[in-house]
């Protein structure tokens, strides 16, 4: 029965870091608190306010989901490829939680990260934890 739990533990193990490292966004230790009293995160103080910051492989763009959710999401494309597109994913002009990779075509969820269209994998999320009152620590 150990054995069972041990093979069981070790094959989950394996393929949850087969799956990291296949994801084409490369994983960049970071840590930022953002304070959302300060006027360059003033769009956070309202549910489904959105706002970039520095961090990851091409930015963050972090969501306000709801009164207490707040998502982070990488600006890097995962339908890029092999390409060497230098521009990071930005919300749509018509449907802010739509965000479109004008090198690929492909478009994502603000919402959480999945794909809508042009890639067979969603964004790469960071923890976002909000402290209930006004900084929000994101990290990977």
């Amino acid at each position: 029965m150990k054995v069972r739990i041990i093979l069981f533990l070790f094959a989950a193990l394996v393929f949850s870091c087969r799956k990291n490292r296949n994801h084409p966004v490369p994983s960049i230790p970071f840590e930022i608190t953002i304070n959302m009293n300060l006027p360059s995160y003033n769009a956070l103080q309202g549910v489904g306010g959105w706002t970039y910051v520095t961090g990851g492989s091409k930015g963050i763009i972090v969501y306000r989901k709801s009164y207490d959710e707040f998502m982070a999401f990488d600006r890097h494309s995962p339908a890029e490829g092999g390409t060497e597109c230098t521009t990071p994913l930005t919300p749509n002009e018509d449907n802010f939680l739509e965000l479109d990779d004008i090198c690929s075509g492909a478009k994502f969820s603000l919402y959480d990260g999945s794909a809508i269209s042009g890639s067979e994998l969603g964004l790469r999320q960071y923890q976002a934890l909000w402290d209930g009152s006004n900084l929000i620590r994101i990290s990977n």
